[in-house]
């Protein structure tokens, strides 16, 4: 599995970004919720996702879309189970570290 991983450095805090590959530059809609995938906000490297979990863990603020990514970090202990959302069955999570 990969996932593609943005790091960007703002200030004191390293924002992190990741989303499954499969899901990049799609848009999923669910009521009132939507998110988009966009390329401009998710599309850096394309990792493993071990890689990506690596940088999620050196992250201040994090962004994680899509099944496979919020899986692993919910099996690392990154993200709690209710800490997520689903979008037409796609998982999203943020975490702010403070």
């Amino acid at each position: 599995m990969r996932v593609y991983l943005h790091v960007r450095r703002v200030n004191n805090e390293i924002m992190v970004a990741v989303c499954d590959e499969e899901i990049l530059g799609k848009t999923f809609r669910e009521g009132k919720l939507k998110i988009e995938v966009k390329k401009e906000f998710y599309c850096g490297e394309l990792v493993s996702i071990e890689e990506g979990i690596a940088a999620i863990k050196q992250g201040t603020i994090i962004n994680i879309v899509g099944n496979n990514i919020v899986s692993q970090a919910i099996i690392e202990g990154l993200i709690p189970p209710q800490g997520i959302i689903k979008i037409e069955g796609v998982a999203h999570a943020q975490k702010v570290i403070m």
